[in-house]
């Protein structure tokens, strides 16, 4: 295909869905990985130009997999986006599972080292690319509920920065994301905020519309920390 690929991880019905549709806008086939067939079917008839790869990022076998059927069959991706994310249940450490943690580790940031290991060296063969992670407040600050969660955030960070100091030289721009707020979705509006108004949640189109932007920063200024809250959010 002559179109420029974005893969994207964790399509949802919030950030994923959002993403897949503003590259497509941009004119970028989509390569749109999540574990719901139902999801990516409705998807792939909305969203012009994409394409559903139904997969558990923590099966990383699978994963490997899949990543090599989307460059197989829509094309090398120029632009992934590590979207995926695990964070249930949250827990104190008394009551922490170290299977489940082990678990959202693989989720949120073995499965982003194997995709930069997938996507990184065709970026590099063409010196451009980028690779976007998603990522939230929980990156940065351990609370007592978040024993599990945090510290694979923390360390997806991390991740991203070693990520971003090794390929950056080598043309590809990594850029984590601390998106510090309630996103806009049916799910999170009726589980934890149902009475809160509409300027207290990010949209996940407005998110999405500023990594788009990023990804295409010229490389005398490229943006690697990028915070995003509503304007109301208290921090």
């Amino acid at each position: 295909m002559d179109k420029p690929v974005c893969l994207i991880t964790g399509v949802g019905a919030g950030t994923g869905t959002a993403v897949a549709e503003r590259f497509s806008q941009g004119g970028y086939e989509i390569a749109m990985i999540a574990r719901d067939t139902d999801r990516l079917n409705l998807l792939e008839n909305k969203i012009k130009g994409s394409h559903g790869f139904q997969c558990d990022v923590a099966d990383i076998g699978l994963f490997k997999k899949v990543l090599k059927s989307v460059k197989s069959k829509v094309g090398a991706p120029s632009i992934a986006v590590h979207n995926a994310v695990a964070g249930r249940p949250f827990a104190t450490i008394l009551d922490a599972s170290p299977e489940v943690f082990e678990h959202q580790f693989r989720v949120n940031t073995t499965a982003l080292m194997v995709l930069a290991q997938e996507v990184a060296p065709d970026m590099i063969k063409a010196k451009k690319g980028a690779i976007l992670v998603t990522g939230n407040t929980a990156a940065w600050r351990g609370k007592a509920n978040y024993s599990m969660f945090a510290p694979t955030k923390a360390a997806q960070r991390i991740l991203a920065e070693a990520m971003a100091r090794d390929l950056g030289p080598k043309g590809i721009h990594v850029a984590h994301f601390t998106v510090d707020a309630a996103i806009d979705t049916p799910w999170t509006r009726d589980e934890f905020f149902p009475d809160a108004p509409d300027d207290f949640f990010s949209k996940p189109f407005d998110i999405a519309d500023t990594m788009y932007y990023i990804a295409h920063q010229g490389s005398s200024a490229w943006s690697f920390s990028v915070d995003l809250r509503p304007s109301k959010e208290n921090w």
